[in-house]
């Protein structure tokens, strides 16, 4: 409050309130009585004018209206402006009413007061941003509201007449250092079609876009639909790029902090773009309630899942955060980061690998943490086929260590981060999974702990997935290698993956295996080909695309679902839940694990194999 009282622009501004104020209220007088005011009317408003207008203005300043930036009055401003108005008309009519029971006082007045009051304050607020836009948007439009030709100004087709677009054009006409001149929009909806956004208007549909390019001598196409599926997507991007013209685009609102959309923000397409997978809603106050002011780990916190994870969690603001991992200059770096960005949030980075049982038993009796996600893993297949023991060591004996710890210190959720791979495996790395989600099962069966294992498919961009490789590939100039044309994998982004996690640890009461909906599975060979022509080349022609065979462990197809398993839907909707019974008591689990940790003390992959097919019965190695 005395902040404002300080500033000299809040006395100008309450200056000329206080005179619009007293000229409305003086020229409902005057509309009132045909410009002839009887002396004793005349008596009543200058009896009255003294304490009308210090009420309107003590209004004013209740409903916010100091606080604003004029250059930035829209809705909300009017808005409040309107509530102000009434308000102190009302108590205004209100102590009339008391005072002389609204003798001498016709009531047209007041109503004539109100409508002139709010035309006279929103005209003046709205006309000082209009001034203020015209000063800045001085080198796009000339005095007479011609556009400026400057050659240093990039002609723009904006490709979505939605909510997305309007944001998007609404700050490319109101700041002055966006070197773009909207053209026009394109958009499918007839109903939008000749209509305008801005003074920019709908020039046609999609399939029109080569046409309208070449008639409004466009050099760059902005796509802004924040709602489409992957064959609209799909198909929006290709019309636009077989124009020849540079194509960006704004991200989805998931990607945008409160989904507000910017010009910064604007980029280049990526695959994932054409993937049409809708903005994940959470339940923020359901994932506060688990999070917020709470001691959270994550394992593996350096690696794609894990790292996307500790981003996800420290915006619920936890009392400390435990990052666990083993690679040091990852750690390093991490910590150094949310220090950064979060100096009130305690980071306490632990370099161990998580099968170190008597670090992992110090660490958690020195920072009792309350919730552990673990997504601590070797998840490369070809490479854990060639190394069997590995896998027991980390995966397998990393999960039990860690789940033994978080029993022993009554940790209030465990997280399992699993994988597709998990389900009817045919390598050994989704074997051992499909061993971690079991393990997972009978703590919460049998001890009564609050577990829950989350299972999903392939996340684009992620350490190890076939997008990255497929971009080196092409970079080098070729070939991109297939391992076979019908291999279809379910894929979503590693944010979506991550916020899901979360949500799924939020729900869970212990024992659940969550399954977060992938849509769509996608053909590697499509997806091969949509990268390529995102990279400006042509597949088969310019980079060519060449079969090597399925490597070790790999399937065509990965599933969410195996046999026995009941699905069930939860209150997300992306989300459903496996409530199968695993059969296993936990001292046989136990047993069959100190197998497995002697096999791959001795690094014998055959032993490995067969242990892990007397645990998981659907567990086929291929070859």
């Amino acid at each position: 409050m005395f902040r404002i009282l300080k500033r000299p622009n809040f006395w100008i501004v309450l200056l000329g309130d206080a005179v619009l104020c007293g000229l409305a209220y003086y020229l409902s007088y005057i509309l009132r009585f045909d410009g002839d005011i009887p002396t004793g009317a005349f008596a009543n408003w200058m009896n009255t004018v003294v304490w009308i207008v210090p009420l309107k203005l003590v209004c004013f300043y209740f409903f916010g209206l100091y606080k604003g930036m004029w250059r930035y009055t829209g809705i909300y401003d009017l808005e409040n402006l309107i509530k102000a108005c009434v308000i102190s008309s009302g108590v205004i009519v209100f102590i009339l009413v008391l005072k002389v029971r609204f003798v001498g006082f016709p009531r047209s007045i007041f109503a004539i007061d109100l409508l002139l009051t709010f035309l006279f304050l929103s005209g003046t607020r709205v006309g000082i941003r209009l001034f203020l836009s015209s000063r800045q948007d001085v080198h796009r439009f000339s005095l007479f509201g011609k556009k400026d030709e400057a050659k240093d100004r990039d002609r723009v087709l904006i490709v979505g007449a939605g909510n997305a677009g309007e944001k998007l054009i609404r700050e490319i006409r109101e700041n002055p250092g966006i070197h773009y001149d909207v053209a026009g929009f394109i958009d499918d909806d007839k109903r939008k079609r000749n209509q305008s956004i801005h003074g920019a208007s709908v020039l046609g549909s999609v399939d029109e876009v080569k046409k309208i390019a070449e008639k409004e001598e466009i050099d760059e196409i902005i796509i802004a639909i924040s709602a489409a599926s992957q064959v609209e997507m799909r198909r929006v991007v290709e019309v636009c790029e077989a124009t020849g013209i540079p194509c960006k685009t704004v991200p989805g609102v998931g990607e945008l902090i409160e989904g507000k959309v910017s010009v910064q923000a604007i980029r280049k397409i990526r695959y994932e773009d054409l993937l049409g997978r809708k903005q994940v809603k959470l339940n923020i106050k359901q994932i506060g309630e688990s999070l917020t002011g709470k001691r959270v780990m994550v394992t593996g916190g350096v690696g794609s899942i894990g790292s996307e994870l500790c981003r996800q969690v420290v915006r619920f603001r936890p009392e400390r955060l435990i990052i666990v991992d083993i690679n040091e200059s990852g750690l390093y770096d991490a910590e150094l980061d949310f220090k950064t960005k979060f100096p009130d949030i305690e980071i306490v980075p632990v370099l161990s690998p998580v099968q170190d049982r008597h670090v992992m038993r110090r660490i958690f009796e020195r920072e009792n943490p309350e919730v552990v996600f673990h997504a601590a893993a070797y998840k490369h297949v070809p490479m854990m086929e060639l190394h069997p023991w590995e896998v027991v060591f980390n995966n397998i004996l990393g999960a039990q260590n860690i789940l033994d710890q978080c029993w022993n210190m009554k940790v209030e959720r465990f997280v399992l981060v699993s994988t597709d791979k998990a389900v009817r495996p045919t390598n050994v790395m989704g074997a051992s999974k499909r061993v971690c989600e079991l393990l997972t099962n009978i703590y919460a069966k049998e001890l009564g702990a609050r577990n829950m294992s989350v299972r999903f498919g392939n996340v684009i961009y992620s350490v190890g997935s076939v997008v990255p490789l497929f971009r080196k590939q092409i970079e080098r100039g070729g070939p991109v290698t297939l391992t076979h044309p019908d291999v279809i994998r379910y894929f979503m982004t590693i944010p979506e993956a991550s916020q899901l996690i979360l949500q799924a640890g939020a729900i869970g009461n212990g024992g659940e295996i969550f399954i977060l909906k992938m849509g769509t599975p996608i053909r590697i060979a499509d997806m091969a080909r949509d990268l390529i022509r995102l990279s400006g080349f042509e597949p088969d022609t310019e980079i060519e695309i060449k079969e090597i065979g399925l490597r070790p462990g790999e399937k065509l197809f990965e599933e969410l679902i195996t046999e026995g398993e009941g699905i069930c839907e939860t209150e997300h909707g992306e989300i459903m839940v496996l409530r199968g019974d695993n059969g296993i008591p936990l001292k046989e689990m136990r047993k069959h694990i100190k197998r497995l940790v002697n096999y791959a003390e001795a690094c014998d992959g055959d032993k490995i194999r067969e242990e892990l097919r007397r645990i998981v019965p659907e567990y086929k190695p291929e070859g």
